[in-house]
């Protein structure tokens, strides 16, 4: 089967999910481009009337249209300690402030001296000639940067799902988790064809009110036209918009449900595991009676954390080793008794946050080199790397390029130091080493894809490594206000072992299946078990 027709299946199995995360995004973009308007023009038309404040306004629209998205958004969550819909929507209004800005008040400085001179004469006020005269010949200018901000946020918008916002980035940031190429394309091409939609929609809108002559029959029809045009276009974007939070039944009917059953909100970090385990748990909860809202896919440790004390989500799936250093800042140990017992203290005295239960796999980091170099080099301890160290290009998460329990602290460890030094995502590390792109990666004990790729994982001889016992982490609000939570996930405790977790991201790395499919296979097999 080629990628077209793969593709089109995965249309026709999620069309109602396609559908929902489209109106989404239009929802973020009609918002926030709304929004843009509500402050851009204004400060535009300031900027042109008061000529002292020309230069700083447009100065400082365009300074924040110059800060990285994913750097705004990490600074907005940190600023207003939320994920979700808020800290995008702020995001995507503020890069949507210079194409109006800038357009409002060019197309204000295009307008005829003698025009205005003639407005004057007749005896307008400054106001009247503003709104009767200038604004109306200056709209087809302001209405072309209003195009542009509208577009430009249609693909920025996509960034929003790192900070759980949804939208069609959902499809493409699950993607890349899991390196599945029709995901990335099933949100990246209904966004390409949103873009050219909403600036397609917009245009027909400006067409409509562009003023023309009406001395005859054939013109009065041509407006009339352009008019059924325009409603037209605004139509389909609103049956888009709507439409699909009609026709996903399943979340309105939970919804519908939330005043007889608690709503448990279960969130992820971004890679496949993280998945897998987010599925079991809230499975598990739906099993028990409750509701569940998946915020999955929420970027890394910080995020996921920051989520959690926050009040945004109940519970994820946090390890040991990232707690003690990454989290509570403390030096890595590999007692794994006094690890656990730590963040377990910790986490009930700074967080007000339970440690259940650990699944019982060890994910812990390895550094990993492909098994011909190994062979070729001798390797096989991380002490055996360091004289080639310097000749080689590694390729790490961006958390384990700076967290004390990643390269830092291996530099300071083994004396390590590499050539180079990419940070890459989790699934991509996988094919960069491959593709003989980066020499060694940071891989993980319990990925299957270690072995699929023909690699070799390097002993950690000096013991640098935490141990990193996966569990959930559930918040003690969420427990007080909803005890069925702990009830329900309990079972877990014990549960899934090295060889186990490893067979399960295999399912979904290698064999590519889902991974709500694979847990609720997993589940049922132990329930079948019990029987």
């Amino acid at each position: 089967m080629n990628l077209g027709d793969t593709l089109s299946t995965l249309v026709r199995e999620r069309w109602v999910e396609l559908w929902f995360r489209t109106g989404e995004h239009l929802l973020l973009i009609g918002c926030s481009t709304l929004a843009a308007c509500t402050i851009g023009l204004p400060f535009g038309i300031l900027a042109f009337r008061l000529p002292r404040l020309r230069t700083p306004l447009t100065a400082l629209v365009a300074t924040l249209q110059t800060v990285p998205s994913l750097a705004m958004l990490a600074c907005l969550l940190a600023l207003l300690e939320k994920i979700g819909a808020v800290p995008a929507l702020i995001a995507l209004t503020l890069y949507a402030l210079l194409p109006i800005v800038r357009n409002t008040l060019a197309g204000l400085d295009g307008v005829a001296p003698e025009i205005r001179e003639a407005a004057r004469g007749i005896g307008m006020t400054s106001r009247q000639q503003l709104v009767l005269v200038e604004l109306p010949l200056a709209a087809p200018v302001i209405g072309a940067g209003i195009r542009t901000a509208a577009v430009v946020g249609v693909g920025i918008a996509t960034l929003s799902a790192f900070i759980g916002a949804g939208g069609l980035g959902q499809f493409i940031n699950r993607g890349l988790a899991l390196s599945n190429t029709n995901l990335i394309l099933l949100g990246a091409v209904p966004a390409a064809l949103l873009a050219l939609l909403v600036d397609g929609a917009l245009a027909s809108c400006l067409w409509a009110i562009r003023p023309q002559p009406l001395d005859s029959v054939r013109s009065r029809y041509r407006l009339a036209a352009r008019r059924v045009l325009a409603v037209g276009s605004l139509f389909v974007l609103f049956v888009l918009g709507i439409g699909g939070f009609l026709v996903d039944r399943e979340r309105r009917s939970g919804e519908a449900q939330s005043a007889i059953a608690e709503t448990v909100r279960v969130g992820t970090k971004n890679f496949t595991e993280q998945l897998i385990l987010g599925e079991l748990m809230a499975q598990l909860l739906e099993e028990s009676g409750l509701n569940v809202q998946r915020r999955f896919n929420l970027g890394g440790t910080m995020i996921c954390h920051g989520a959690l004390i926050h009040g945004e989500i109940d519970l994820y799936a946090e390890y040991t080793g990232t707690a003690l250093t990454a989290i509570l800042g403390e030096d890595p140990s590999a007692n794994e008794l006094l690890v656990s017992q730590v963040v377990d203290r910790e986490y009930r005295e700074r967080f007000d946050v339970e440690w259940f239960p650990a699944f019982a796999f060890n994910n812990t980091y390895s550094l990993t080199v492909r098994e011909t170099f190994a062979a070729e080099s001798g390797l096989s301890r991380i002490s055996d790397l360091v004289p080639f160290g310097a000749q080689l290009t590694a390729g790490f998460t961006a958390e384990f390029s700076e967290r004390p329990d990643g390269y830092p602290g291996l530099r300071e460890s083994y004396g390590l130091r590499f050539r180079e030094v990419r940070d890459l995502d989790p699934a991509l590390m996988y094919q960069a080493i491959g593709g003989e792109e980066v020499d060694v990666i940071c891989a993980f004990a319990t990925d299957a894809r270690v072995a699929a790729h023909q690699l070799i994982t390097l002993v950690d001889d000096r013991e640098f490594f935490p141990p990193y016992q996966a569990a959930p982490v559930v918040s003690s609000g969420a427990l007080r206000r909803i005890p069925a939570i702990r009830q329900a996930l309990l079972p877990l405790g014990g549960l899934i072992d090295d060889d186990t977790m490893r067979r399960l991201n295999l399912e979904v790395d290698i064999k590519g299946r889902r991974p709500a499919e694979v847990a609720r296979e997993f589940l049922q097999s132990l329930s079948a078990g019990r029987r």
